[in-house]
């Protein structure tokens, strides 16, 4: 009963309106006074780690952007194995395995596609038979996204949709969520094939914003690709992304291209440069160097 109720609440609730709101709100430059104070109960709130963060509180000149914030350098160093993958945010695992043809595991009995995910049939074709893995990040983690390995940035896609909460009874019961609600991800060219980096929208998440282009999301706008002619090169562990406010991403990889680390585990939390998983001997594309 209690699920029905929150998931009839969200349906009546104006989410592209709140999540607008949120966004205004959070990046509204208050007194200094203010906005400390609201950092820092947040931080308490949530139990964040300010020793972590750039700069301090006062330093900040909205709730958006602490929110977004930097981190000290080398707080997350990044695994150099030439065959790691490492894990572009600190997460939470939600889901992680091998599609079923091109379908990955929403949550039990649910499943969404990589093309609906991709919004291209054609575009999640590529990844049939490959690996998927859902990261979700909650208040008190960092929001930055980061490239899982080396590559070359190829296209960026923005998606518009909706903006249902990515919470665990959402999680459970509303069909293709992730498909559903506003994305914008990235498509990377790397040694081992394909890549696809997805941040995924939600309730309250003011914008995703990329950050080697600009483009910022939940403005208004329609859908909007653009490819690089020159790809965009980019190393392990460089940012691609931002989050202002939290939501998920899902990292898709071709077939027989990865093999996740022994110890990923469902609800374990992964930090920034973390190995998630190694790339399988013999799956380095001709031409590619080591």
């Amino acid at each position: 009963m209690k699920e029905q109720a929150f998931l009839t609440l969200m349906r009546l609730l104006p989410k592209s309106t709140l999540s607008s709101v949120v966004g205004r709100l959070v990046n509204a430059k208050l007194p200094k006074w203010m906005h400390r104070r609201s950092i820092a109960a947040f931080a308490k709130r949530y139990a964040i780690n300010l020793d972590e963060a750039e700069k301090p509180i006062e330093a900040y000149a909205s709730f958006a952007e602490f929110f977004s914030r930097k981190l000290k350098p080398g707080i997350r160093p990044i695994d150099a194995g030439d065959d790691a993958i490492v894990s572009p945010v600190d997460a939470r695992i939600s889901q992680f395995g091998k599609m079923e043809a091109d379908k990955c595991v929403q949550a039990k009995g649910i499943w969404f596609s990589a093309g609906q995910l991709l919004g291209c049939e054609g575009a999640g074709r590529c990844f049939e038979g490959g690996s998927f893995l859902t990261l979700y990040l909650s208040p008190r983690d960092y929001h930055r996204i980061h490239a899982p390995l080396d590559g070359e940035i190829a296209s960026l896609h923005y998606l518009p949709g909706a903006f249902w909460p990515v919470h665990p009874i959402a999680v459970r019961n509303k069909e293709a969520l992730y498909s559903i609600n506003e994305r914008l991800f990235v498509r990377l060219q790397t040694r081992i094939g394909k890549v696809a980096l997805v941040a995924v929208g939600a309730t309250c998440v003011g914008r995703i914003v990329a950050a080697f282009d600009g483009h910022a999301t939940h403005e208004g706008k329609a859908a909007y690709t653009k490819c690089y002619a020159t790809p965009l090169p980019v190393k392990k562990g460089e940012e691609l992304l931002r989050f202002e406010m939290g939501s998920t991403v899902i990292l898709l990889f071709e077939k027989g291209r990865v093999q996740f680390g022994e110890g990923l585990e469902l609800e374990n939390m992964l930090r920034v440069g973390q190995k998630i998983g190694s790339i399988l001997p013999g799956n380095v594309l001709p031409g590619s160097v080591l």
